[in-house]
């Protein structure tokens, strides 16, 4: 969301860019990391001071990149999943539902294709010569 005539006064983040003594007995007070004991993290490296953005990942202005701070000394921080719990519930969901269908069918007796239509040998050769319908009298 942009602000073309600047942040609102309420807000938190308009406060923390002011002064640090303005979030006093706020939540977020204990989330501010100060400058000197702060470390940029990008793609599971720590940048060093000074260091551009450009320098490591190149000048592509479509590539997206996602930075993290982190208290100076405390190491990497954790890894994003490579798929949300909805989706990877959805994914078990799916592999679970396919495994059954898999089982059954190895169950299943191999040769119950045999007794469908489809599966006749004749069936082609009647309907090329016309006589998939035609029946004998007193025949049902």
């Amino acid at each position: 969301m942009a602000y073309p005539m600047g942040l609102p006064e309420w807000d938190t983040v308009k406060l923390a860019l002011d002064s640090i003594d303005n979030l006093k007995g706020m939540t977020v007070a204990k989330q501010v990391l100060g400058c000197n004991d702060t470390s940029l993290w990008v793609a599971g490296k720590e940048f060093e001071r000074g260091q551009l953005v450009s320098d490591r990942l190149g000048k592509n202005e479509k590539t997206k990149v996602i930075a993290k701070l982190q208290p100076k000394g405390g190491g990497p921080p954790g890894r994003e999943p490579a798929v949300s719990e909805e989706e990877r519930k959805a994914m078990m969901a799916h592999y679970f539902k396919r495994q059954e269908e898999l089982k059954r069918l190895t169950e299943a007796e191999d040769d119950d294709y045999l007794n469908s239509q489809w599966a006749d040998p004749k069936e082609m050769k009647h309907g090329l010569q016309g006589l998939a319908s035609v029946q004998a009298p007193g025949f049902r």
